[in-house]
């Protein structure tokens, strides 16, 4: 196959790189340009947007623990993230080392997959942008940027780098491998990212057998460490379900024995002014008191401290019940110690 076939295989892909190399190029310009979101002290910060992927990541959860416990090293991470997407969504529009930036869009697309391809309130939204993204990518790193690309622009001019041997592997044009292997890699390829698409789409949503889930229509909140330790009730709260745009809002807590009688409880009103010295948050996005609930966003951790009336310890169990605001219950049986 020679440079000519590969300029118009290449012109034909040319709606795909502007369009996949805005949605990149975009999230830079919102971030820096229209807004600033890498200020970790404003409203919409992108490492808390980053914190509502942890719960139901797949496969790259410890990484993302790691970076929203370590508030710096998240900031360092976002920064970096969103100049590698101006970089590369921007090259790959102008299609200027145009299979550099398709492997680039390959690996962000890849990583927005796994991070949040569960996140979709109405339809399956970040799934789709990660698997569109990571096809795109291929797509276009076999048939390089074409007609009207920098790349082909400079091949006609007769660059001097243009006759390197790496510019064919980062740059456009002729491919080096044989069309047999051309052929091999792209059917290889393609398999992959099926599989890969359907094996996420089963994992994240059930969406290819069995029956449909979305972890992200209603709010969930995982109890964990309850205990109740010299008239102190302690406990952990984790919120791993739900919509990222919207918090879950605790209006009542509870403390009940085995009969339902209850010793302990804090309504709607008390738990909206509740002191900041009672929460112990453990990520960037943190369980805070808003005004008329105790706010809990997506992929937030907190340990919460409650100090209680002394009671009589005569029942054999005792209950933890969260009421949120949507009428939403969970509970958890405690440990008197």
């Amino acid at each position: 196959m020679n440079n000519y076939n590969y300029m118009y295989g290449g012109m034909f892909t040319t709606a795909l790189r502007w369009v996949a190399g805005w949605t990149y190029f975009s999230a830079f310009w919102r971030r820096l340009v229209l807004e600033n979101k890498l200020n970790p002290d404003e409203a919409g910060y992108i490492g808390e947007k980053f914190n509502h992927f942890l719960p139901n990541a797949l496969g790259i959860k410890p990484v993302i623990e790691h970076l929203v416990s370590n508030p710096e090293s998240l900031w360092w991470a976002m920064v970096s993230f969103t100049l590698i997407e101006g970089i590369v969504g921007l090259f790959f529009m102008l299609g200027l080392f145009t299979r550099l930036m398709s492997f680039g869009v390959f690996s962000l697309a890849f990583g927005i997959l796994l991070g949040s391809g569960w996140l979709g309130t109405t339809c399956l939204d970040e799934w789709q942008i990660g698997v569109l993204g990571v096809a795109a990518g291929f797509t276009v790193f076999m048939s390089g940027g074409g007609k009207y690309a920098l790349d082909e622009y400079c091949i006609r001019k007769n660059k001097s780098f243009t006759h390197k041997k790496w510019f064919a592997v980062i740059g456009s044009g002729i491919l080096p491998v044989k069309d047999k292997t051309a052929g091999k890699i792209v059917l290889i390829g393609s398999v992959f990212i099926l599989g890969l698409t359907l094996y996420t789409n089963q994992y994240f949503h059930g969406g290819v057998y069995g029956k449909l889930h979305n972890l992200s229509v209603r709010p969930h909140v995982i109890i964990s460490n309850a205990s109740v330790q010299n008239e102190v009730l302690t406990f952990t709260v984790f919120r791993d379900e739900g919509a990222d745009v919207y918090g879950s809002f605790l209006i009542g807590i509870q403390l009940k024995d085995e009969n339902g009688n209850i010793i302990f409880e804090q309504n709607q009103a008390q738990l909206s002014q509740l002191p900041h010295k009672q929460i112990k948050n453990d990520y960037v996005a943190k369980v805070k008191p808003g005004k008329h609930s105790l706010i809990l966003p997506l992929g937030a951790k907190a340990t919460l401290h409650f100090q209680i009336p002394s009671f009589k310890n005569t029942s054999k169990k005792y209950t933890l019940e969260l009421t949120d605001i949507s009428g939403l219950n969970w509970t958890q049986e405690i440990t008197i110690l």
